[in-house]
């Protein structure tokens, strides 16, 4: 069977794209299965998509293509078969009218499906007269589209041999609004596979969140209800991924409310497995939600879901009270008092975890291929091959003689075959074929212990004599601690993986970033290897490294070029952040001393020094109370800065001085798996007044090395 799926674009990011790329992937195992994009926006797609899968654009829209199509008169002209919105220059046009109507002439599909409004009216209203199926999805609800568009869908859905909903509670409501139609209604909800991460020990005190910054998802109730948390469980956290109009209302809302220390706005991230893994809890607070996508995620990963029982998916993905908890609808309480109890029940929420984990395997693309089928089977059951034969019976065990007879056959026909010619000329050896490229792709893990794990597939790096090679960025590998080599381990048996493993106890390496590459001693050749899952939620709970007499920390991430890199830090000493409070008018800090200067530290003579940019001279230098043992305590306030200034901005490092006359220790985050906290733990700034240079904003920032400075600069328009 030949299956066609269209979509608007499937070279960007989005829950659609993302389902069906995985449905269609699912049934490439046993269908010849073709995504038909109409538009192409990029080289390559930014979600995966199976090998198994042909992939066709009908209007390439890059740049720098030579066939880009963006100046086509057609391309400027919305279309004239759809609506506005769906009909739109920034939608579908009437170029988009032309050729996906001259595709759905020229296909040799069975079944065509439409993922997207707009595509269900170009498959009910063009090539009217070919035989093909013809398959809607909803991937949203019933009543969410505008009112142009939702006529528009209704008038086509009628038409459709069937149309799929993500789940029953949408199957059901476009039930009853098309009470007559012959179209095969059925709920079919999204395909999510297991990722390939190790699922969440449930040891970390962190809740997760991710998705889109948007009204309906509600990420201002679930801040309220972790202001509630926070205030019994200050020793927990709150992630959020994902990018939207939103991002700037909710930075507000955590300043206001003072939970900067406990929130923390991710961004987007991809591949998001790696950030489900890392929490003990996942969040969900929509208004509504179609299917939920990112619960079956978080379950996979063995994370039970706090989500609000609304319409229409989470309901009918989490049993409550066994995989998760359903809360009230736009209840910060309610949001607060369910994290508050898989918190305050280590093993309940455990069970919970495992509990998820098997019951996201419903929603294994597989078996909604299964479903699919079924629904294929349903319309038109000569299109699938029929149900395999039963096995014929086994023959009869042949009996002693004629077992000895063919014994005998076996012994004899060996010495009745004639001698092989000898040839007395020696045989010329094979060339041996030239090695493919290396293409080096890993999948790295921290290890228990702050280590670092690393996985090559064999597809990318061909040859037998192989090592995976770390160099310190800004060096040429050639000095002392500038290079590591580590052997690539062949597996035991077949075409396994390539292991390395660095291990954390036996390493020392300078401070900077690492990056790797895999030479190959055949050639000579080496490349640099691309990062595929970069897994660092094993940090999370591990303290400071200090053996030694050094303090060290070890971080792997995947850079903006999709490299594998590893972040290290190597200090003699280091204070690191508690806590940090700003105040109106002052910056409190608290942190713990570690290394040579702990053993220096003076409980008298300990002080907190903002270095000048200037000069050292206006440095300023403030007594530090010691709370108990090497746990540090300060309050800089903000006028004794401003006193000192000497331009518009200046950017003050904060350092701690253990005893009189000793050196400066860096003060700043180095335990966890932050690489750029500068991104992340964002603090208030506050804005003071200067007698001669007016308005001053101070804002504590982390500087690219993770240690905190204080930004201070004059407020102008331009700032405001």
């Amino acid at each position: 069977m030949k299956i066609a799926f269209l979509i608007h674009n499937a070279y960007g990011i989005g829950g659609t794209i993302r389902a069906t790329a995985n449905l269609a992937g699912a049934l490439a195992a046993r269908h010849d299965v073709e995504i038909v994009s109409v538009y192409r926006g990029a080289d390559t797609p930014q979600l995966p998509v199976s090998g198994k899968v042909k992939l066709t654009s009908l209007i390439d829209i890059r740049k720098d293509a030579a066939g880009c199509e963006s100046d086509n008169e057609l391309q400027q002209e919305p279309s004239a078969l759809l609506p506005h919105p769906e009909g739109s220059v920034k939608a579908f046009t009437r170029l988009a009218d032309l050729r996906v109507s001259q595709y759905l002439e020229a296909t040799d599909a069975d079944v065509v499906i439409a993922t997207r409004p707009g595509l269900l009216v170009y498959l009910t209203e063009c090539a009217t007269d070919r035989d093909f199926l013809r398959i809607g999805q909803e991937h949203l609800i019933h009543g969410s589209h505008a009112p142009s568009i939702r006529a528009a869908q209704d008038r086509a859905i009628p038409l459709l041999d069937a149309h799929t909903t993500v789940s029953e509670a949408d199957a059901a409501t476009h039930r009853e609004h098309f009470p007559d139609a012959r179209t095969h209604i059925v709920a079919l909800p999204n395909g999510v596979p297991a990722g390939a991460v190790e699922p969440s020990g449930s040891d970390s005190k962190l809740v997760v969140a991710a998705g889109r910054l948007i009204p309906v998802k509600r990420y201002s109730l679930l801040v309220e209800a972790f202001a509630k948390v926070a205030a019994e469980r200050p020793d927990w956290s709150l992630r959020i991924y994902g990018r939207g109009p939103e991002r700037a209302a909710l930075r507000a809302q955590i300043d206001e409310l003072g939970l900067n220390e406990h929130i923390q706005l991710m961004g987007p991230h991809s591949p998001i497995e790696t950030e489900w893994a890392k929490g003990s809890i996942a969040a969900v607070t929509s208004d509504y939600e179609s299917f939920g996508m990112t619960i079956v995620e978080a379950m996979h990963c063995g994370v039970p879901v706090v989500a609000t029982d609304c319409p229409h998916g989470p309901g009918e993905i989490i049993d409550d009270g066994t995989d998760g908890l359903l809360v009230p609808v736009g209840d910060a309480d309610g949001v607060a008092k369910g994290l508050l109890k898989l918190i305050e029940d280590d093993e309940l929420r455990r069970a919970m975890g495992r509990a998820a984990r098997e019951s996201a395997q419903r929603y294994a693309p597989a078996r909604i291929a299964e479903r699919f089928e079924e629904i294929v089977r349903t319309l038109r059951p000569e299109l699938l091959p029929p149900a395999p034969e039963p096995a014929a019976p086994a023959a009869k065990t042949a009996g002693p003689a004629s077992s000895l007879r063919r014994t005998a056959a076996r012994l004899v026909r060996p010495l009745r075959r004639k001698p092989a010619p000898v040839d007395p000329a020696p045989a010329t050896a094979p060339t041996p074929a030239p090695l493919k490229a290396l293409r080096p792709k890993a999948s790295a893990r921290a290890t228990a212990d702050g280590g670092l794990a690393v996985r090559l597939p064999r597809a990318g790096v061909t040859g037998e004599w192989l090592t995976l090679v770390g160099r310190l960025r800004g060096t040429d590998g050639t000095g002392a601690g500038e290079r590591i080599v580590l052997p690539l381990a062949h597996p035991g048996y077949g075409k396994g993986p390539l292991t390395a493993v660095l291990d954390r106890a036996g390493t020392r390496l300078a401070e900077g970033r690492w990056d790797f590459h895999v030479e190959r001693a055949d050639d000579g050749k080496r490349a640099r290897v691309a990062a595929a899952l970069v897994e660092q939620a094993r940090l999370l709970p591990l303290p400071l490294n200090t053996d030694g007499g050094q303090v060290s920390a070890w971080v792997p991430y995947t850079t903006a070029a999709g490299s594998l890199t590893l972040r290290t830090w190597l200090r003699t000493s280091h204070a690191e952040l508690e806590r940090i409070h700003v105040g109106e008018d002052s910056l409190t800090v608290t942190a713990t001393l570690h290394g040579d200067a702990a053993t220096l530290l003076d409980m008298d003579a300990a002080t907190l020094v903002a270095v000048s940019p200037e000069d050292s001279a206006y440095d300023v230098e403030l007594p530090v109370t010691v709370q108990d043992g090497h746990r540090l305590r300060c309050t800089l306030p903000y006028e004794q800065l401003l006193t000192r200034r000497g331009t518009a901005r200046d950017v003050w490092q904060l350092r701690l001085r253990p005893v009189l006359g000793a050196p400066l220790v860096p003060l700043g985050r180095l335990a966890g798996d932050s690489v750029d906290r500068k991104r992340t733990d964002v603090h208030p700034a506050r804005t003071l007044v200067h007698p001669e240079r007016g308005p001053v904003a101070v804002r504590p920032v982390f500087d690219p090395e993770n240690d905190l400075t204080l930004d201070v600069r004059d407020v102008t328009d331009a700032t405001m």
